[in-house]
């Protein structure tokens, strides 16, 4: 894949050649793509394929996966994208081509741990098995010869053959399901699992598998291979990483927030100082109601406490005026002198607002920070409680919040899962009474915002934004020089026109 600037060279195909490059709606992603896109279109197709597989994480938690619920919401979310989902449909090769390439794309950003990799390939698999249950069965053998996978479909005679012996190893399988129901001749080494199981009827070296167990060794497949592709991607990463133009985006992609702009405060001076303490109970997240908490009982907070807690409240609404007032109130009660206050502390504020320094506009974080980056030591309150605190002591603070013994059950289990922001999302639903808050939980401040909507009847209005979250600061100067700047100017001109951003990038 190459990312040019000013001269884009894009394929034109005929449409036989159209349908040869992505005859399916689903891949396993064996080939590279191989031709030019320009760096905007890398950065969208790359938010979007996140947005996806955020929406697959989160589903796969609050529904059982392949119910008619799930299977609804997430085919409603791929429809949105503008991905492949089904075979048959007109137009499909610009989502099939946009699927192939932004795959590619998140390879390079999840490539780069251990953890991300899981998370990367779990996500990949969800789809993959979510594709191939609508894939038409007519579709199902071209797709696996396509896939590069030995998996035969028999015969009905020999199906009718074998029948009793395959019934017998298949609990769940009777005749009559059989006899509608494709079955494969696969090699006995690509079914361990079902051997294992004795699930699966062997003769002459190959497992005879019916096609509700196919999946499961084609997901495998595909986990292996994919597996694979990232470990010799993160050997090459160096390579790709010494474009400067790529590094500040991949360097950023995987922790990036692909919501709603909180940085531009559409709101500000809607807070009061006297509401704080009663929205903290209310509406605040659980790691913004520690620090809120920490901070009226200790009067004070250490320099990753107050980034966190102080750009949330930014977001929320509070002015520099309020700001300034809010904490030097705080800090002078746990006996500072006004003095050193104004001396030590209030430059850093007005510094996140943007007033000193660089004059750089600080955005407040979002979950994925918040969890990947900076974690707290001995004496800190900042951080995911979810992600930070200690099972037992989670336990205890979701009881001070009078979360029932069930849901505290619910949202531990899904922290033990990993699904930190999904907790979250069912610690909001809980406090609010609802059964299915309607949206996927990203950032502290969406929380304050969905709050408010509920609590206030919906009469909150909600500013949309597609923004890409880079590196938490939105420079205010008009033409920057340097990669990173770059694309944080890229990221807040998203309208910009394509030929002049193109330009811009080949200087």
């Amino acid at each position: 894949m190459q990312f040019s600037g000013g001269n884009r060279r894009k394929l034109r195909l005929a449409g036989d050649q159209k349908s040869a490059c992505y005859p399916h709606s689903l891949q396993f992603y064996l080939e590279p793509p191989s031709e030019n896109i320009s760096l905007i279109e890398f950065e969208n197709m790359a938010i979007d394929r996140l947005k996806l597989l955020k929406t697959v994480e989160n589903l796969g938690v609050s529904y059982v996966k392949g119910t008619e619920q799930y299977q609804s919401k997430l085919e409603a979310e791929i429809r949105k994208l503008k991905f492949s989902y089904r075979e048959n449909l007109e137009d499909e090769y610009e989502p099939r081509r946009k699927d192939h390439i932004s795959h590619f794309i998140l390879r390079l950003a999840y490539c780069q741990s251990e953890d991300l990799r899981r998370w990367f390939i779990q996500q990949e698999m969800d789809l993959l098995r979510f594709r191939f249950s609508i894939l038409p069965k007519d579709k199902i053998q071209n797709f696996l010869k396509d896939s590069h996978l030995q998996f035969e479909a028999i015969s009905d005679e020999e199906k009718n053959h074998r029948e009793q012996d395959i019934i017998a190893s298949s609990l769940s399988l009777s005749g009559t399901q059989l006899g509608l129901e494709s079955v494969y001749k696969i090699p006995f080494t690509d079914a361990l699992d079902l051997f294992r199981g004795r699930r699966v009827y062997l003769e002459d070296g190959f497992a005879y598998v019916p096609l509700k167990d196919i999946v499961a060794i084609i997901l495998n497949e595909f986990r292996a291979k994919l597996s694979k592709a990232l470990a010799l991607t993160a050997r090459t990463l160096p390579a790709v990483q010494s474009d400067e133009r790529l590094q500040p985006l991949l360097n950023h992609l995987s922790h990036s927030y692909t919501g709603q702009d909180f940085s531009v405060q559409g709101n500000a001076g809607k807070i009061s100082l006297d509401q704080i303490d009663s929205l903290s109970i209310t509406s605040f997240p659980p790691c913004m109601r520690q620090l809120h908490k920490a901070l009226r009982e200790n009067h004070h907070l250490r320099h990753g406490g107050r980034m966190q807690y102080g750009l949330f409240l930014k977001g929320i609404g509070l002015t520099l005026e309020q700001a300034l007032q809010f904490w030097k109130r705080e800090f002078i009660r746990g006996k500072m002198d006004p003095d050193k206050f104004d001396r030590g502390y209030s430059y850093n504020i007005r510094h996140s607002f943007g007033k000193e320094g660089k004059r750089t506009d600080y955005t407040p974080y979002s979950c994925m920070k918040i969890i990947l980056t900076n974690p707290p030591g001995q004496g800190d309150y900042h951080g995911c409680p979810f992600r930070h605190s200690d099972p037992e002591l989670l336990k205890q603070k979701l009881q001070s919040y009078k979360i029932s013994p069930q849901g505290i059950s619910q949202i531990l289990d899904l922290v033990k899962g990993t699904h930190y922001q999904v907790a979250c999302q069912k610690y909001f639903e809980m406090i609010h009474n609802v059964d299915d808050c309607g949206f996927s939980l990203n950032h502290p401040n969406q929380f304050f915002v969905e709050s408010q909507r509920i609590l206030n009847g919906g009469k909150d209005i909600k500013k949309e934004s597609s923004q890409l979250e880079m590196p938490h600061t939105k420079p205010s100067v008009q033409k920057p020089k340097g990669a990173s700047s770059a694309l944080a100017s890229l990221n807040s001109s998203l309208d910009t026109d394509m030929e002049d951003l193109e330009a811009y990038f080949s200087q």
